[in-house]
This record gives structure tokens, C-alpha cells and sequence, in this order.
């Protein structure tokens, strides 16, 4: 499996698991829409996905030498 085939099968696998937790939780959908337009007050959920994100494709790589 190339790097890109495995980079687009994580996005969909991202993608297909926010709309599932929007379906599931509609009030969490609720939460980061008012967090999207409210995000001077909470800046920290930007932090929080960008953490998530680093976790999902930057953990663990070996260094490129």
C-alpha cells in the first residue's frame, strides 16, 4: 500500500467517523458549531485537533535520515 493510498484511507476513515458521531450526538454537533463561531473564547478546541491530528499521522514516524 503506498503512503498515498494509506494517507486518503485515513482521511475517509476520519471524515466517515465525524459524520458518524454527528448522526450519533447531534448536540456535540451543536457544541462545535457554536465552538467554530465562538473560537476566540474557545481556542483550545483547535489545540485539542491539532493534538488529535499529530497523533493520528505524526506519532511514531521514524525521523527521515
Amino acid at each position: 500500500m503506498t503512503t498515498r493510498r494509506r494517507a486518503a484511507i485515513q482521511a475517509l476513515c476520519l471524515a466517515a467517523l465525524g459524520l458518524f458521531l454527528i448522526w450519533v450526538f447531534p448536540r456535540a454537533a451543536a457544541f462545535a458549531e457554536m465552538a467554530a463561531r465562538e473560537l476566540r473564547y474557545l481556542w483550545w478546541l483547535v489545540l485539542v485537533m491539532g493534538i488529535g491530528a499529530w497523533l493520528i499521522w505524526g506519532y511514531g514516524r521514524k525521523p527521515k535520515e
